[in-house]
C-alpha cells in the first residue's frame, strides 16, 4: 500500500488496498493501524475531503473508528 500525505492535525497519511480492502492509516505519534472491509468509497471520500480542506480527523472519527475491525502495525 502506497501512503498519501493528508493535511490533518491527528493523521499523517493514509492508504489503501483494493484487492483486500485493507485501509492503512498513519496517525502523528507515528502508529500505523490496518483497518479490515473498509469500502473503497471511505478511501475516497477520506482523500476528498482532504483535497477539499475539510476535517479528514472527524470523517474518519465518523465512519472508520469504532467500525471496522483493525490491528496496529507499528
Amino acid at each position: 500500500m502506497q501512503y498519501k500525505r493528508v493535511t490533518s492535525s491527528n493523521i499523517a497519511a493514509i492508504a489503501y488496498d483494493v484487492e483486500h480492502k485493507w485501509l492503512g492509516v498513519e496517525f502523528s505519534s507515528g502508529s500505523v493501524y490496518q483497518y479490515f472491509d473498509v469500502p473503497k468509497t471511505i478511501y475516497d471520500s477520506l482523500m476528498y475531503t482532504n483535497q477539499m480542506g475539510g476535517s479528514v480527523g472527524k470523517l474518519f472519527s465518523v465512519a472508520v473508528k469504532g467500525i471496522y475491525e483493525f490491528v496496529k502495525v507499528n
